[in-house]
């Protein structure tokens, strides 16, 4: 870039967009609500995307630590690692007064958002931005969402993928360029609201008012928007999920419902909360219980997965047809 060219991107950079980032990637032992942060990495970015500072650390989940043939920490080299609670506070100092960036950033916030609840604590941040998200605002012409993608489009290279530090700081070299281009077209930037998470609350007298009460914890209830694409039909096996797909959920899931969700309608699917023929899918962890969407899945024939499978579909969801 030019100096006449950073002189025009300062004059016409949005006053409206954050003063700062944080970008980060988390590694854990799953997917589910139970799993735990093995390790941490934050880029701190200032309002234009530079990059100011970088940290990581490990992090002993209490557990088995999962996947070790994705994330390589074994049980061996965590053990010595700090509890969340010891790095609570340094954690706290990079995320705070700064927008959370990630790729997939639901996953990456619920799962720091629940460390901080098991150790009695609010994580510091009110607004997330997804990386995902904002290259589809901005018509990248990606093959795919994942981050090996978004980091070939601009050229950045990946040493380790699934290292923390080593995600971060690819996601943080691709962001900048994007957060310039959505600046230069006055884009509109997808941030979206971090609550607190609360799934460990003792008794319903800790709940804010206002909002509904149940095990395993409160969300404010709300009107969720209507799915802006066109129903492309079902899902079909070893495809990728399409923007405007109808998913239905039925039974027990071990991440919060109303989160996962959350998750479905930001990938551009439609949360539908009955089965019938024009269902694109049915999440189910007990297909047999013999639940009414159940038995209508199996009587029009409704593509059907667990939750860990949706869960890796939500990954790689395909752009909606032109």
């Amino acid at each position: 870039m030019t100096m006449l060219d950073d002189r025009t991107t300062a004059a016409t950079w949005p006053t409206a967009y954050p003063q700062g980032y944080a970008v980060v990637d988390v590694e854990t032992t799953g997917l589910a609500r139970d799993d735990r942060i093995v390790s941490a990495a934050v880029y701190r970015l200032d309002a234009r995307g530079e990059v100011e500072d970088h940290w990581y650390t490990l992090v002993n989940p209490e557990r088995d630590p999962g996947p070790v043939w994705i994330h390589g920490l074994t049980s061996d080299v965590l053990e010595g690692a700090p509890l969340f609670p010891e790095i609570a506070e340094e954690f706290s100092a990079r995320l705070d007064g700064r927008v959370l960036v990630a790729h997939n950033a639901m996953f990456d916030w619920q799962m720091i958002a629940r460390e901080y609840a098991r150790a009695e604590l609010t994580a510091p941040v009110r607004q997330r931005l997804c990386t995902i998200a904002l290259s589809k605002e901005l018509s990248l012409p990606l093959p795919n969402h994942k981050l090996e993608s978004l980091a070939a489009h601009f050229g950045v290279v990946q040493q380790r993928a699934h290292n923390a530090l080593d995600d971060a700081r690819v996601l943080a070299e691709a962001f900048r360029p994007s957060l310039r281009a959505a600046a230069e077209r006055g884009v509109r930037l997808p941030l979206l609201e971090c609550r607190p998470l609360t799934e460990w609350a003792s008794s319903p007298a800790r709940t804010p008012a206002g909002s509904a009460y149940r095990a395993g914890g409160w969300r404010p209830s709300r009107k969720r928007p209507a799915c802006p694409y066109p129903n492309p039909g079902r899902y079909e096996t070893d495809k990728p999920l399409k923007q405007g797909m109808r998913v239905a959920f039925s039974g027990d899931t071990s991440v919060d419902r109303e989160l996962l969700e959350d998750r479905t309608v930001e990938a551009g699917l439609h949360v539908a909360t009955s089965v019938s023929r024009l269902t694109s899918l049915l999440v189910t962890n007990d297909p047999d219980a013999g639940t009414s969407k159940a038995v209508k899945a199996k009587a029009f024939g409704t593509p059907v997965v667990d939750e860990a499978a949706y869960a890796h579909l939500l990954r790689d969801v395909a752009p909606a047809d032109g």
